[in-house]
C-alpha cells in the first residue's frame, strides 16, 4: 500500500508538468515558432482515442470475452488507410468554411440549419457524457486501490461515497481547470489550441510506456515469457473463450464491433478536435496512417498475456479484471510500478476528458445555446458591447456542466457497467453521426430533412434500446420495461426490439439504429426538395476541390450590408484589432477605400460571415449575417447557372494552369537548347580551330618540301626520296582527315551507305593490326593478340576496319614510350561479342570518359590542359558506327594506369574450327 500524499504528490507534479507543457506550447505559438507543426506530434495526439478504456478495460474484456477487445483497433486500422480520402477531405471543407465541430460541419453541409447543428450537439453531450464517466470512473477505482490495497477489493458503489471523500469529484474539477485555461483562450475556436495537443501528445507517449513497462513485468518477471503464460492457460479450463470464437463472434458481434470504431475514430468529438480542428497540415495524414495503426499495435501487444497473468494469480481472489493492470504488481508489492501504472492511467483518462470537453464546449455554445442567446433582447439591445468575454463564459460554464454530468452519471449509473460496456454505448452514439456526415460528403441529394430525420430517429432508437436499460440497471426506471417492454408490448423490449433475439445489446441498438437512421435520411432526402443555400452548400461539400474559395458568397444571395454595421458587428466577437485587420486585408485584395464606401458587396459580407463561424458557427453567424443584409435570395436555377458558370471558371482556370505550365516547359526546353546551342557553337570554334591546325600542319609540310624540290633540281637522290616520302605521307593525313569530316557528315545525315555481311572478326583484328605493324616496330609496342575460335558476326567490314584502326592508333598514340604493349581480346558475354583494346599508356581521368566519344572532344595528355594532336573525330566516328550495328562502346581506365577500350557486337556466332596462327 502506497500512502496517500505520496500518490497525490507524483499526481501533482505529473499534472504541473502537463501544465507547463501546455503553458509552454501556446507560448512558442504567440511567438509564431509552432512545436505541434510536427506529423509525429499530430500522429500522437490522435493516440487520444486510448483512453482509460484502453488502459485498464480492454485487460478486462480480454479476461472476460477473449479476443473481441481487438475489434476496437481493427476498426481504426482498417480505416487509417482510408484517411488520405476521407479525412483529408473533412480537413479541407472545415479549413475552407472555418468549421469547429462535428455540429457545424453537419449543420454547414445542410444549409446552415440551427435546428440540425442543436440536434448532433443534444445527441454529441448525451453520447459522451458516459464516455466521460468512464474515465472519472477509472481514474477514482485506480486511487482507491493503489492508496488502500488490498483493503479496496470489496468495491464501493459510488453513490455510497460522500462527494466530500470522492476523488472523482476533485479530479473532475482539476480537469475542468486545465481544459479552461488551455481550451477557451480564445473566442476564436478554429485557432489551434497548441499547448493543449502538445500536452495530449506527451500523456500518448507516458501512457504507452507505462502499459508496456507493465506489460514486461507481467510476463517476463510474474512469469516466463509468452510461452510460459499460455502454457498454464492452456492448462486451464476457464480460458476457451481466449483461443476459441465465443458465441459473440459467430452472431456477428465482431463485425458490429469493428464497424461502430470504424466510426469513432472518425466521429468522436475528441477526434474530430485533434484530426481535423487541430490539424496543422494535411500532409501530416500521411505519417498518421501508418503511425497511428503502429500504436495501436504496440499499445495491445501485452493487453492478453495480463488478462491471463490476472486470471492465473487471482485465481481464489475476487479481483475486478478491469483493475488487473494495476493490482498485479500491488500484489507482488511492487509499489514503484504500480504508482508508475497509476500515472499511465491518469494520463490516458485525462487526455480524453480534456480534449472531449473542450470539443463539447464549442458545440454547445456556437451550435446551441448561441442561435438562442442572439435571438434574445439582451443582446439586440446592447448591439455595441463586446461579446469576446460572454463567449468564453459560455464555454468554460459549458465545460464545468459537462465535466460535472460525467460526474453524476459516474455516481448513478457507472457502478453497474464495466468499462467497455460504457465506451460504447458512447460508440454506438456516435456512430449516429455517420449516414449524415458521411452522405453530406460525397452525395449533394442529401437534405437538410433528410439529416434531421436520420438523426433523430436513430438518436431516439439508440436511447431507447441502450440508455434505457442503463437507467433500469441503475434501478431509476422500473424493470418491467425491460421484462415486458414499453406499454407492455413484447414486441417493444428494449432489448428484443420487434422480436430480434441472440444479439447483445450493443450489437441489437447498434443495428436498429443505424438501420432507421440510413434509411430516414435516404428516403426522406430523395423525396425532399434541397432550399437554394442547401444545394450550393452540398455542392461546395461534396465537390470541394472544384469550386474556388470565392464562389461561396455567390451562391447565398445577392445582398448587401452597411460596411459599418458589418464592421461593428465583427468587433464585438473578435475584437477591434483583429477586425480592422480583416477588413483592411480585403481592401487591399480588392483595390477598394473603405471610407469611401458604406455598403459592403457579397465578398465582404461573405468573408464576415466566414470569419464569424470559426467565432461562434456557421449557424449563428448566418442568423447574424441575415439581420443585416439586405438580399434577395437566389433561386434554385440561379444557383444551378452560378454552379455551372462557376465550374466553367474552375475549368478555365486550370486550363490557363495547364497552358501555364506548358508554356513553364515549353521556357524550360529553349533555354536547355539554347544552352546547347551555345556549348555546340564552342564546339563549332573548337572545331574550326582544330581542323584549321590539323589542315595548316600538313599542307605547310607539303609546300615547304615542295618548294624545297623545286628550288633545288640537282639535290641528290636519297635526300629527294625522303621529302617525297614526307610529301606522301602529310597527304594522306589530309585524305584522313577530310574522309573523317565526310563519314562523319554521311552518318549524322542518314546517307552513309552500310553493308552487312558475314565476317570473322578474329580475321579483321589481325588485318588492322597488320597495316599498323610498321608503326608499332618503330615504337616499340609489342602487341598482343591469341584468338583460341572462330566467332563471326553480321557487320559493315569497312567500317567497323575503321573503328578497330582508330582504337589501335589510340592506344597506339597513348602507350608508354619505354615499354609499350597492347592486349586485344575478345569473348561473348549475354549473346554479345565483346572486343578489348588494352594499353598501358597514361590512362584517361574519369572526368574526360565521359566525353571523349563526343564531336571535337580528346582527353588531355596530361595534367595540363594540353590536349594530343588530332581532329577529336575519330573516336565520335567509331561510337556512331557501333550504335549502328546495335552494339555500344565505351572506355574504362585510370589516370597513370592505361585504358581499355570496349565495344560490342550483338548476336555473335561461334566456330570451334581453331584459328591458324
Amino acid at each position: 500500500m502506497l500512502q496517500e500524499w505520496l500518490i497525490l504528490a507524483v499526481s501533482f507534479i505529473y499534472i504541473s508538468i502537463l501544465f507547463f507543457i501546455a503553458y509552454y506550447g501556446d507560448k512558442r505559438a504567440d511567438e509564431g515558432r509552432s512545436i505541434i507543426s510536427n506529423p509525429y506530434f499530430y500522429a500522437l495526439s490522435l493516440a487520444v482515442y486510448c483512453s482509460a478504456w484502453t488502459f485498464y478495460g480492454s485487460v478486462g474484456h480480454a479476461a472476460n470475452t477473449g479476443l473481441s477487445f481487438l475489434t476496437i483497433y481493427i476498426g481504426p486500422t482498417l480505416m487509417a488507410p482510408l484517411w488520405w480520402v476521407i479525412l483529408r477531405k473533412m480537413i479541407r471543407i472545415s479549413k475552407r468554411h472555418h468549421i469547429t465541430s462535428i455540429a457545424d460541419f453537419i449543420s454547414s453541409r445542410y444549409g446552415k440549419s440551427t435546428v440540425l447543428g442543436g440536434t448532433v450537439t443534444v445527441i454529441a453531450v448525451m453520447g459522451i457524457v458516459p464516455y466521460i464517466s468512464l474515465q472519472l470512473k477509472a481514474i477514482s477505482s485506480s486511487y482507491l486501490i493503489i492508496s488502500h490495497y488490498p483493503d479496496t477489493l470489496a468495491y464501493t458503489l459510488p453513490q455510497h461515497i460522500p462527494v466530500i471523500q470522492d476523488t472523482a469529484f476533485y479530479v473532475t474539477v482539476v480537469l475542468a481547470l486545465f481544459a479552461i485555461l488551455f481550451g477557451t483562450r480564445n473566442t476564436d475556436a478554429t485557432e489551434r489550441h497548441e499547448g493543449l495537443v502538445a500536452a495530449i501528445a506527451f500523456e500518448s507517449v507516458v501512457k504507452l510506456l507505462a502499459f508496456l513497462l507493465v506489460g514486461v513485468f507481467v510476463t517476463y518477471t510474474l512469469f516466463n515469457g509468452f510461452s510460459d503464460i499460455f502454457a498454464k492457460a492452456l492448462n486451464d479450463g476457464r480460458f476457451t473463450t481466449m483461443f476459441n470464437e465465443s458465441a459473440d463472434t459467430e452472431k456477428g458481434s465482431w463485425f458490429g464491433l469493428i464497424l461502430i470504431s470504424m466510426f469513432a475514430i472518425l466521429f468522436l468529438p475528441r477526434q474530430f478536435q485533434l484530426a481535423v480542428v487541430e490539424n496543422v497540415d494535411e500532409d501530416h495524414i500521411r505519417k498518421a496512417i501508418w503511425l497511428f495503426p503502429l500504436y495501436l499495435l504496440i499499445i495491445n501487444i501485452f493487453v492478453v498475456p495480463i488478462a491471463m497473468g490476472g486470471l492465473i494469480h487471482f485465481q481464489t481472489e475476487a479481483v475486478d479484471a478491469d483493475t488487473f493492470v494495476l493490482t498485479l504488481p500491488l500484489a507482488v508489492k511492487q509499489t514503484g510500478i504500480a504508482l508508475v501504472v497509476f500515472i499511465g492511467g491518469l494520463s490516458a483518462a485525462t487526455g480524453m476528458v480534456v480534449v472531449a470537453s473542450v470539443a463539447l464546449s464549442t458545440m454547445v455554445s456556437n451550435d446551441l445555446l448561441m442561435p438562442i442567446l442572439l435571438g434574445s433582447r439582451y443582446v439586440k439591445a446592447n448591439r455595441e458591447q463586446d461579446l469576446r468575454g460572454f463567449l468564453l463564459l459560455i464555454r468554460r460554464g459549458t465545460i464545468i456542466i459537462v465535466l460535472f454530468l460525467g460526474y453524476f452519471y459516474y455516481k448513478l449509473v457507472g457502478s453497474h457497467y464495466s468499462l467497455v460496456n460504457i465506451g460504447l454505448i458512447s460508440f454506438a452514439a456516435v456512430a449516429q453521426f455517420a449516414p449524415s456526415f458521411l452522405g453530406g460528403m460525397f452525395w449533394k441529394g442529401g437534405t437538410r430533412y433528410g439529416a434531421l430525420s436520420g438523426l433523430l430517429s436513430g438518436f431516439f432508437t439508440w436511447g431507447y434500446t441502450l440508455a434505457i436499460p442503463s437507467l433500469v440497471s441503475a434501478g431509476i426506471l422500473p424493470e418491467s420495461l425491460i421484462t415486458e417492454g414499453f406499454l407492455g408490448l413484447a414486441i417493444l423490449k428494449p432489448t428484443a426490439l420487434f422480436g430480434l433475439t441472440g444479439l447483445d445489446p450493443i450489437m441489437h441498438a447498434l443495428f436498429w439504429s443505424l438501420l432507421f437512421n440510413t434509411g430516414s435520411y435516404f428516403i426522406v432526402s430523395i423525396f425532399v426538395k434541397p432550399s437554394a443555400i442547401e444545394l450550393s452548400q452540398a455542392t461546395l461539400f461534396v465537390d470541394i476541390n472544384k469550386y474556388s474559395p470565392e464562389f461561396e458568397h455567390r451562391s447565398l444571395g445577392r445582398g448587401t450590408a452597411p460596411v459599418a454595421e458589418l464592421r461593428l458587428l465583427l468587433r464585438r466577437f473578435i475584437g477591434e484589432k483583429k477586425s480592422e485587420r480583416l477588413f483592411k486585408a480585403y481592401a487591399r485584395k480588392n483595390d477598394i477605400d473603405l471610407e469611401s464606401i458604406t455598403q459592403a458587396d457579397s465578398g465582404m459580407i461573405n468573408l464576415v460571415e466566414k470569419r464569424l463561424s470559426g467565432v461562434i458557427g456557421s449557424a449563428s453567424a448566418r442568423i447574424m449575417i441575415s439581420s443585416l443584409v439586405k438580399e434577395k435570395p437566389v433561386s434554385l436555377d440561379e444557383v444551378m447557372h452560378i454552379l455551372d458558370e462557376t465550374q466553367q471558371i474552375v475549368a478555365y482556370s486550370h486550363e490557363l494552369e495547364r497552358k501555364s505550365s506548358e508554356l513553364q516547359e515549353a521556357t524550360r526546353k529553349l533555354k536547355k537548347a539554347n544552352e546547347k546551342l551555345k556549348t555546340m557553337d564552342q564546339f563549332k570554334d573548337d572545331f574550326i580551330a582544330t581542323i584549321t591546325h590539323e589542315l595548316r600542319t600538313p599542307l605547310t609540310s607539303v609546300r615547304a618540301f615542295s618548294e624545297i624540290l623545286y628550288d633545288n633540281p640537282e639535290i641528290d637522290v636519297l635526300q629527294r626520296q625522303n621529302f617525297l616520302g614526307i610529301i606522301i605521307k602529310e597527304t594522306e593525313r589530309l585524305t584522313r582527315l577530310i574522309n573523317q569530316i565526310l563519314d562523319l557528315q554521311k552518318i549524322e545525315s542518314q546517307e552513309m551507305e552500310w553493308h552487312f555481311n558475314t565476317l570473322n572478326i578474329a580475321g579483321l583484328i589481325k588485318e588492322a593490326i597488320e597495316g599498323m605493324q610498321k608503326l608499332f616496330e618503330e615504337k616499340n609496342i609489342k602487341v598482343s593478340f591469341n584468338p583460341d575460335h572462330h566467332i563471326m558476326v553480321k557487320a559493315d567490314r569497312d567500317r567497323l576496319l575503321q573503328v578497330i584502326l582508330n582504337l589501335l592508333s589510340n592506344a597506339f598514340k597513348f602507350c608508354n614510350d619505354a615499354d609499350g604493349e597492347i592486349v586485344i581480346s575478345m569473348s561473348i558475354e549475354s549473346s554479345n561479342l565483346v572486343v578489348s583494346i588494352q594499353d598501358n599508356g597514361i590512362g584517361i581521368n574519369e572526368a574526360d570518359q565521359k566525353i571523349i566519344f563526343e564531336k571535337f572532344r580528346q582527353a588531355k595528355t596530361s595534367s595540363k590542359t594540353q590536349r594530343h594532336a588530332g581532329s577529336g573525330l575519330g573516336l565520335s566516328i567509331a561510337r556512331q558506327i557501333i550504335e549502328a550495328h546495335n552494339g555500344k562502346i565505351w572506355v574504362e581506365s585510370k589516370t597513370g594506369e592505361g585504358a581499355v577500350f570496349k565495344f560490342t557486337l550483338p548476336n555473335p556466332v561461334l566456330k570451334e574450327q581453331e584459328i591458324q596462327k
